[in-house]
C-alpha cells in the first residue's frame, strides 16, 4: 500500500479530526496514511522522509501556528539550515483560519513558506479553509483532490526511478506482486463504497439512490419549503454522494455506582486547574439594555494562581442540566444516568489507531460525562450524520439525513445545522426514529472545551483577586423549532451569581454580601504578546467596545499603580476608544474610566455610542469605534509611526478596526480574540461563539 506522511499541528481539535478523516479515506483510496502530531517528532523524521508528506495546521491567537507547532516551527525557522536542507521533500498542505481576522491561515503559511524556502516542493496545492464561511467549503474538495494528486506522485516517482536507473528496494517479481495486490485492494475498497442496503450499515462514500418511490402519493413536493427534516426538489430527487461511514470503535458497558460522589477534580486538562470563590458579582448594566454585561470576583489569594494584565485564563464550565436531562431523556439512558460508564476498544474495530477518548475519564457517571466532559453543543460534523443514518428506521428521515450529509445537501447543511446552531439534540427531536447508541455519541461528541475569559484587572491595584467581564449570551436555536439558549459558560456562570448579584456598584469594595461564595474551577493562559509596555514612557492606543475594554480596565489599575510608585516617571500617553450601543445603559466602567482621565492615568477617551441620538458634531461622525478612529486619524499615525507607539484591539469591531489601523510599524500592532468568548470548537463550527 501506498504510504504517505500526515502530520497535523491542532490548538482546539480541528486539524486533528480533519486528518483523521484523511487517514480514514485513505484506507479505502489504496493508500496507508502515517498519521502523527506535528509535536511528535520522535515518530517521524522529515530529513529522511522520502514518503510525500501532507500537512493540516490550524491557526490560533492573531495569526501564530498552534501551540503543538511551536517546536516545529522554531527549528526549521533556524537560519543555519541550508536552502537545499528539504529539497528531497514534496508536501501538501491544508490550512485552516478564519477570515474575520487579519492574518487568515498564517498557522499554516508560515509552515507553508519556510518549506518551500529550505526546498521542499509541492505534489499539491496549498488549501485554505475559512472558518467564517465553514471550513468544509474548502476542506472537502481538497481531501477529494488529494487522492489523485497522490496517486499522479506516485507514478511520476516511479517513472524518474526508472529513468535515474534507481534499484528498487524489492525484486522486480515482488514489486509487481505488491502492486497488484495494493490496485486489488483499492478496487474492493470502491466496489465496498458502492454498496448500500437497509440498515446503512455497510462502508459507503457513494450513494445513488433515487428518492421518487412508486408508492409515494402524489403530494406536490415543491408546494412545501425545505427545513432540517424535509428538502425539496431538486435536493430530494437527486443522487447523492455521501461520506464513507466511520468505522466505529468504542465498547461501552455500564455498571452500578456504589453512590460515590464526583466532583470537577475529574475533568481532565493539560494545565493546572485552580478550584476558587467567586467573592463578589455586579451587574454593569441597566435592566432595559439590550445584552447584560456581568463583572465576577474571584479571590485566588489562597492559590498559587497569578497573572499580569492582559493575560486570560479558562473557565471549566458544565453543559446546562436541563439539556443534558432532555438528552439522557431521549437516549432513554435517564434510569442509567448514575451508572459508571467502561470503554474499551472493540476487538474488530476496523479504525487505524484507535484509542479511547482522553476526555472521558475512567469510572465516572454517565451524568457526569454529559455535563462536564462532552460538548453536547457542538454543531454535528458530516461524519456524525452519517453514523447515525445507520440508526435511523424511518426511510423518509435517513433519506434527509444522507441528503444532509451529502456532497448535493451542502447548501441545506449549512443553512439547517450549521448556521442554524443545531446539536445532537435538536436532531435527535427532529428525527424521531434515530437511536444511536452510548457508544456512537461518545466516539462522535468533542471535548467540553473550557471558556477563555481576558483579565480585567490588575493584581496590584486588587492584590489576591482576579476579576473577569461577559455578556449573558442568549440565542435563538431555530432547529427543529425557535428555543431560546443561553451560553454554555456565561448561562452557568449567572445563574451560579444570581443569589449574590449586587447592582452597579462597582467601586464599592464591600464583600459583606458574600456569605456561602460559590467556586468554580479556572485555569491559567498566559500570553507574550498582549502585555503592557515593559518601557512606560512609550504611548500606547487600547481599542475595546463593549467586553473588549476589559483588559484594558486591568491596564488602566496597572498603570495607575504605577504611576503612584514612580511619581517622577515618564510614562507615555494612553488613549482608548471605546464604544456601546447606549449611553445610560451599557456604558461598562463609565466612572472608572472618569476616575482615570481625571487622574491623568488616561489621557484621551473617546466614545461612541451606536444608538443614541448624535449630540454634537463629534458624535454625529462618530457613531461607531471605527469612526473615531478615523476621526484621530491623524494623531493614530502619527503615534504609531513617529513615537513608536502601541495599539491594543479587543472586542467585536477587531477586524474593522485591524484594517483601519494596519501600516507599517513593525511590533506594534497587538489583537486580542478571547474577550468576546469565541472558540472553534470542531472544523465545521462556523458560529458556535456560544461561552
Amino acid at each position: 500500500m501506498r504510504r504517505f506522511l500526515l502530520l497535523y499541528a491542532t490548538q482546539q481539535g480541528q486539524a486533528k479530526a480533519i486528518a483523521e478523516e484523511i487517514r480514514e479515506q485513505a484506507v479505502v483510496r489504496g493508500f496507508s496514511a502515517d498519521l502523527h502530531c506535528i509535536s511528535e517528532s520522535s515518530k517521524y523524521d522529515l530529513k529522511t522522509e522520502t514518503a510525500p508528506l501532507v500537512v493540516v495546521v490550524s491557526t490560533t491567537g492573531t495569526g501564530d501556528p498552534p501551540d503543538t507547532a511551536r517546536k516545529f516551527v522554531k527549528e526549521i525557522q533556524n537560519q543555519t539550515l541550508p536552502a537545499d536542507f528539504f529539497a528531497h521533500l514534496r508536501y501538501g498542505l491544508l490550512g485552516l483560519g478564519d477570515s474575520e481576522y487579519t492574518y487568515f491561515c498564517n498557522g499554516g503559511k508560515i509552515i507553508d513558506k519556510r518549506l518551500q524556502e529550505l526546498g521542499a516542493r509541492h505534489f499539491y496545492d496549498t488549501g485554505h479553509a475559512d472558518d467564517c464561511v465553514g471550513l468544509e467549503l474548502v476542506v472537502e474538495p481538497w481531501i477529494a483532490g488529494l487522492w489523485p494528486a497522490l496517486r499522479e506522485h506516485f507514478r511520476s516517482s516511479r517513472g524518474q526511478e526508472e529513468i535515474s536507473g534507481t534499484p528498487p528496494v524489492a525484486s522486480p517479481a515482488s514489486s509487481r506482486t505488491d502492486l497488484v495486490k495494493s490496485e486489488l485492494l483499492h478496487i474492493e475498497s470502491q466496489v465496498e463504497l458502492l454498496r448500500f442496503d437497509d440498515s446503512g450499515r455497510k462502508d459507503s462514500e457513494v450513494l445513488k439512490q433515487n428518492s421518487v418511490n412508486s408508492n409515494q402519493s402524489n403530494v406536490l413536493i415543491e408546494d412545501f419549503e425545505s427545513s432540517l427534516t424535509r428538502s425539496v426538489p431538486p435536493l430530494s430527487q437527486a443522487s447523492l454522494n455521501v461520506p464513507a461511514l466511520p468505522p466505529e470503535y468504542l465498547q461501552v458497558h455500564l455498571q452500578e455506582s456504589l453512590g460515590q460522589e464526583e466532583s470537577q477534580a475529574s475533568v481532565t486538562s493539560a494545565d493546572p486547574i485552580f478550584q476558587v470563590p467567586i467573592s463578589k458579582a455586579v451587574q454593569l448594566t441597566t435592566n432595559d439594555a439590550i445584552k447584560t454585561t456581568l463583572l465576577v470576583e474571584l479571590d485566588i489569594s489562597k492559590t498559587d494562581f497569578s497573572y499580569q494584565p492582559g493575560d486570560a485564563f479558562s473557565v471549566i464550565c458544565p453543559n446546562s442540566d436541563s439539556e443534558v436531562q432532555s438528552l439522557l431523556q431521549r437516549l432513554q439512558l435517564e434510569d442509567k444516568r448514575k451508572h459508571y460508564v467502561l470503554l474499551k476498544i472493540k476487538t474488530d474495530t476496523k479504525k487505524k489507531g484507535a484509542a479511547l477518548p482522553q476526555h472521558i475519564p475512567a469510572r465516572c457517571s454517565l451524568q457526569f460525562i454529559f455535563t462536564w466532559c462532552l460538548e453536547i453543543r457542538a454543531i454535528p460534523k458530516k461524519a456524525f450524520l452519517r453514523a447515525l443514518v445507520g440508526y435511523t428506521s424511518d426511510s423518509a428521515e435517513k433519506r434527509r439525513l444522507q441528503e444532509l450529509c451529502s456532497k448535493q445537501g451542502a447548501a441545506d447543511y449549512s443553512r439547517f445545522v450549521r448556521d442554524a446552531c443545531a446539536c445532537l439534540l435538536d436532531l435527535l427531536l427532529a428525527f424521531p426514529s434515530c437511536q444511536p447508541p452510548l457508544s456512537l455519541l461518545l466516539e462522535h461528541l468533542p471535548k467540553l472545551q473550557p471558556r477563555p475569559y481576558s483579565c480585567a484587572s490588575s493584581s496590584l491595584f486588587h492584590p489576591g483577586k482576579l476579576h473577569f467581564v461577559f455578556n449573558v449570551v442568549e440565542f435563538l436555536s431555530t432547529a427543529p423549532t425557535e428555543v431560546l439558549r443561553k451560553g454554555v459558560c456565561t448561562g452557568w456562570l449567572a445563574l451560579l451569581v444570581a443569589s449574590v448579584l449586587q447592582p452597579n456598584t462597582y467601586a464599592s469594595h464591600e464583600d459583606s454580601r458574600i456569605a456561602l461564595a460559590p467556586k468554580i474551577s479556572i485555569s491559567p493562559r498566559t500570553t507574550n504578546y498582549f502585555h503592557l509596555p515593559n518601557d512606560p514612557s512609550i504611548p500606547i492606543i487600547m481599542v475595546g467596545p463593549g467586553t473588549g475594554i476589559a483588559p484594558f480596565i486591568g491596564f488602566l489599575q496597572h498603570r495607575e499603580k504605577l504611576q503612584e510608585q514612580h511619581p517622577d516617571g515618564n510614562f507615555g500617553a494612553v488613549w482608548l476608544f471605546f464604544g456601546c450601543r447606549h449611553k445610560d445603559r451599557d456604558y461598562l466602567f463609565r466612572k472608572e474610566l472618569r476616575h482615570f482621565l481625571k487622574h491623568g492615568i488616561l489621557t484621551h477617551l473617546k466614545v461612541s455610542f451606536s444608538r443614541d441620538a448624535p449630540v454634537g458634531e463629534e458624535e454625529a461622525t462618530a457613531k461607531y469605534v471605527q469612526d473615531n478612529i478615523q476621526l484621530h486619524g491623524q494623531e493614530v499615525v502619527r503615534i504609531l509611526l513617529h513615537e513608536n507607539g502601541r495599539i491594543y484591539v479587543c472586542g467585536l469591531y477587531r477586524k474593522r478596526c485591524q484594517h483601519l489601523l494596519l501600516v507599517k510599524t513593525p511590533g506594534s500592532f497587538h489583537s486580542d480574540r478571547r474577550q468576546r468568548g469565541s472558540r472553534r470548537l470542531t472544523w465545521q463550527e462556523r458560529k458556535q461563539e456560544r461561552c
